[in-house]
């Protein structure tokens, strides 16, 4: 349980973070700001129809195997909708950082292709959508619940290291076959003159988890001690 003090400190930070957010939102101007309403509760709705039909697969099925394949066309298509907050930076309708949302979208959108380690990401992505964009939805309609706010700022704590691993462990389950099969690489010779190697590409992309995941998960325990404990955070300039 918090102090009276810390409570205070909360309060204080609540209200300054409420302030610049609607002073946002004012700029954004009044259709941008019933798009983003709309994206959210619909991104919110579909994580939560996925949400229900992994717990009625594993109830029906008594196993995760299989479970990919039930849910995949949805997945894909609510994960392929996520591109569209890249655009919104691009924009300048979501003040954030085009690599920072780039990363976490693209990286997800690259996953959905392989059932082994299913249980740790699915469930992790989906957790962690559904607190993310009902954030974003009650933010935008200035109406908060305060457990909301206190999830999106602490599950991530959990489940980003546990996503991140179930997406490394598919990855390196799916490594033999890829090179055996080939899969999605491109062979010389052929009339663009072009070449690419999916299995290479694989090992670089695992490669670039080192650098990338501690970068985003730090920013988002800076974020949580700035919003839930209302310390300043002075943010370097690329």
């Amino acid at each position: 349980m918090a102090s009276s003090e810390e409570d205070g400190t909360n309060g204080a930070s609540e209200a300054s973070d409420e302030k610049e957010a609607t002073g946002k939102r004012r700029r954004l101007g009044f259709l941008a700001t019933a798009w983003l309403t709309f994206y959210n509760i619909a991104m919110t709705a579909g994580w939560l129809v996925l949400a229900i039909a992994m717990v009625r697969f594993y109830m029906e099925k008594g196993t995760h195997r299989g479970l990919y394949k039930s849910i995949q066309k949805t997945l894909k298509f609510f994960q392929t909708f996520a591109l569209l907050e890249v655009v919104h930076c691009l924009i300048g309708i979501v003040p954030t950082s085009v690599l920072v949302t780039g990363v976490q979208v693209s990286s997800r959108i690259f996953m959905i292709q392989n059932e082994e380690s299913v249980v740790l990401f699915l469930v992790s992505w989906t957790v962690t959508e559904i607190t993310r964009y009902s954030f974003y939805t009650f933010s935008l309609l200035d109406h908060l619940p305060h457990f909301i706010k206190w999830a999106r700022y602490n599950f991530f704590i959990i489940l980003y290291p546990v996503g991140v691993a179930g997406e490394l462990l598919t990855i390196y389950a799916a490594l033999p076959y890829v090179k055996k099969s080939g899969m999605f690489s491109v062979r010389l010779p052929n009339k663009y003159n072009v070449s690419f190697d999916y299995y290479y590409f694989l090992l670089i992309t695992m490669a670039s988890y080192i650098p990338l995941f501690p970068q985003l998960y730090f920013h988002m325990l800076r974020q949580r001690r700035k919003v839930l404990h209302g310390e300043v955070i002075v943010e370097k300039d690329d």
